[in-house]
């Protein structure tokens, strides 16, 4: 009788350790592929920002950082429809003319083919409570050359919120020890690019 108990005693301690020995390994598999499907949403969202702020740039001539201006600008903007032909007048046909053939919408261009597209959504990002991204724009001097740059970020403990927060501040730490940004980032406000820091 004693020795049942003592065996399903050992038998309980047991499970109990294969229990924790298999939690430990799989936290932190857990935890990156949590971290992977919230940046993956995170990026499409910057993806989109970085197509509207070119189309913009593309019209304006500069990049905004206003998303009142950039939503508005998707919701109401129209792209020309431009053909080229030769000029007739040309005889080595190396001069062509463009023709204005009409007018589409912004958002059709951008995303027209992305059912699952909502301009309202642009702004804020995924996994919180509605806050939206950081996002600036203006002039810098490269080489002698005025350049339009835009930039738009989110830190990690923004949208990696409600996860392992010691696993969180690790990720941060491990990004700030090889001195890149702790989050997820489209443009640069020092640099000429309109790269993702995950390109």
């Amino acid at each position: 009788m004693v020795n049942n108990i003592i065996k399903i005693l050992l038998l309980v301690v047991i499970l109990v350790l294969v229990y924790l020995v298999y939690d430990s390994v799989m936290r932190p598999v857990r935890f990156n592929k949590e971290v992977t499907k919230r940046s993956d949403a995170v990026i499409q969202n910057l993806k989109d920002i970085r197509s509207a702020q070119m189309a913009y740039k593309n019209i304006n001539n500069n990049y905004t950082g206003s998303f009142d201006t950039l939503l508005d600008f998707l919701r109401n903007g129209e792209i020309p429809v431009v053909k080229m032909v030769p000029d007739p007048e040309d005889t080595t046909f190396s001069k062509t003319i463009t023709d204005t053939l009409g007018y589409i919408p912004v958002i059709d261009s951008l995303f027209g083919n992305r059912h699952d597209f909502d301009v309202n959504h642009l702004k804020l990002i995924p996994f919180t409570d509605n806050e939206e991204f950081g996002m600036e724009a203006g002039i810098i001097e490269k080489g002698g050359v005025e350049v339009n740059v835009f930039e738009v970020k989110v830190h990690y403990k923004v949208f990696l919120a409600g996860m392992n927060q010691q696993m969180v501040v690790n990720l941060i730490a491990a990004r700030e020890q090889i001195e890149k940004y702790p989050g997820l980032k489209v443009g640069s406000m020092e640099e000429a690019s309109t790269d993702g820091n995950w390109e």
